[in-house]
């Protein structure tokens, strides 16, 4: 059967079609890291996870995404420990699915925070990227966050066929309701100016079987979240407010040249009238209390 056919995706779940919060996961259990350029944002470790997100789901958070932070693993040329089973993201997925098991739980699959070398995938000797094993060893990843218990996976690399290579590993495995998302990653970011390339990328990952699309980071890139509103009509389509962008807007606040409140909404409104109907923003708990 023709991967693209399969039509029944991750994205089944009502609850993840408001706001999405993205969160970072390190390798030490007990930590509370305040991240110096994210206000009000933090590494946690997977034993601080029900304090901190249980206030949070009371009111109302329906879903999250997982962004796994090691600081004291041993990395490898394979990215060995991404999927490891003591790893950050697998040990926080088993924790959050038993302690809050209607929370949606999306997990980013990258390999270059894993890798000794930085990159997101297989080197060949040369240093060049060796595509094919690295589609294998990303859709491999994918494969054990969705048996550790995700609902979504995201690959923010831009290996190509890796849509594919995911999709046809979840479905052989018996996991076709996990959904792999467009995304791209320091990486291998499309260029800033490509937008002919960004609207082939969309149509590419489209063609190999995506639930959703995705596009990193937003704000600057309305014109891409239209487009792929555009082109694929009846996806899902995703958009992520990164760190720099909810820097951006507390930076602005803090200045005194808006109130934070506002430009906040004022920001998710633009993605929003764009085309976006999913949105991954650190803004989410204080969305929780603006709208309560």
């Amino acid at each position: 059967m023709d991967i693209s056919s399969i039509l029944q995706g991750g994205y089944h779940h009502p609850l993840s079609r408001d706001v999405m919060y993205p969160i970072f996961i390190t390798d030490d259990p007990d930590a509370s890291q305040l991240i110096q350029t994210l206000p009000g944002q933090r590494r946690w470790g997977v034993n601080k996870l029900e304090g901190f997100l249980g206030p949070l789901v009371k009111k109302g958070l329906q879903s999250v995404i997982l962004f796994g932070v090691p600081m004291s693993c041993v990395k490898d040329y394979r990215g060995t420990p991404a999927d490891d089973e003591s790893g950050p993201v697998i040990l926080a997925v088993k924790k959050i699915r038993a302690l809050f098991p209607e929370l949606y739980v999306a997990c980013d699959v990258c390999l270059c925070e894993y890798t000794d070398h930085g990159h997101c995938g297989l080197l060949n000797p040369d240093g060049t990227i060796n595509n094919a094993p690295s589609v294998d060893r990303i859709a491999e990843v994918a494969l054990n966050y969705a048996r550790a218990g995700a609902h979504c996976v995201a690959p923010s690399d831009m290996m190509d066929g890796r849509i594919k290579g995911i999709k046809r590993a979840l479905i052989d495995a018996g996991f076709g309701n996990n959904a792999p998302s467009f995304g791209n990653r320091k990486c291998y970011q499309l260029p800033p100016a490509g937008r002919g390339l960004a609207r082939r990328a969309i149509q590419r990952d489209a063609a190999e079987g995506a639930d959703i699309i995705m596009v990193k980071p937003a704000m600057p890139y309305l014109d891409i979240i239209a487009d792929a509103a555009q082109l694929a009509p009846d996806h899902p389509l995703a958009c992520y407010q990164v760190s720099g962008e909810f820097a951006m807007v507390h930076a602005g606040a803090a200045a005194g040249v808006y109130p934070l409140r506002d430009m906040a909404f004022e920001s998710v409104e633009g993605m929003l009238r764009a085309g976006a109907t999913l949105i991954l923003t650190y803004f989410t708990p204080d969305f929780l209390d603006w709208l309560d």
